[in-house]
């Protein structure tokens, strides 16, 4: 019989801790993956509805085909995997700030984590997504370079991040740099575990043409009731009629 509950990994981060554990959960009598950061769990396989509509929200945003996305933030894969199971995408850049995280998938430590590295659509680049969008863009490898969809899923929410260096990413200016690395029409969406937040939503109306907001609830098994993750979807302007088509990547 399995050990109840295995640490996969451990590493000492800039951050904090980082851990990988799996469990044998008694309530859905499966097993579970989890990741912690320092005592905050930062992700669980348990509950992986809201990051899953992440991607199809987004990508539903989108009517053309040829699509290049960027995820900020691996976790435990299931937003990129989503991606990836639409046709359209041609090419996905996945950005985490842990190389340990990166290496969880490489060494096969997490389902599907292998399948995800050997998709030839996809690449993982270790580095800090915030960062890299206030900078040139988040693929390292073509600075400036543009995309059809940003999709992010780090912090807990726009007010309770897990540095303060990615404060500035939720306001004005930060949300800017972020629309200039999308294309006409591209979309911008963010995973969040709080309710809609009233501020963010207006900085991101003072950036974006198209704002709204998707409240994604699931069955808890853990509490017998439902629970809601909030989803923030916002499109930059369109190209106007009569001028050239996308530009080809890169």
């Amino acid at each position: 019989m399995a050990a109840r509950f295995e640490e996969l990994d451990w590493r000492q981060t800039p951050m904090g801790e980082i851990s990988l554990r799996r469990r044998r959960d008694p309530v859905v009598n499966r097993e579970v993956y989890e990741v912690k950061l320092g005592d905050e769990y930062l992700m669980s396989s348990l509950f992986t509805v809201a990051e899953i509509e992440l991607a199809r929200l987004a990508l539903a945003e989108l009517s053309r085909e040829d699509l290049d996305v960027v995820v900020g933030g691996l976790g435990l894969g299931y937003t990129a995997h989503a991606v990836l199971r639409d046709r359209r995408v041609r090419s996905m850049i996945v950005v985490e700030a842990l190389a340990d995280v990166i290496g969880w998938h490489q060494r096969g430590l997490v389902p599907g984590g292998e399948a995800l590295v050997a998709d030839p659509r996809c690449r993982l680049v270790a580095g800090d997504f915030f960062a890299l969008t206030a900078a040139a863009g988040p693929d390292p490898a073509a600075p400036g370079r543009r995309f059809d969809a940003v999709l992010v899923d780090i912090d807990h929410s726009p007010g309770h991040v897990l540095h303060p260096s990615h404060a500035a990413f939720y306001r004005p200016d930060g949300l800017r740099h972020l629309a200039s690395h999308l294309r006409p029409g591209g979309v911008f969406a963010l995973w969040s575990d709080d309710p809609p937040e009233a501020g963010f939503t207006e900085a991101l109306g003072q950036v974006f043409p198209q704002v709204r907001t998707e409240v994604v609830t699931f069955r808890n098994p853990l509490i017998g009731s439902d629970s809601a993750n909030t989803v923030y979807l916002a499109q930059t302007q369109a190209r106007p009629p009569g001028e050239p088509g996308q530009p080809p990547p890169g």
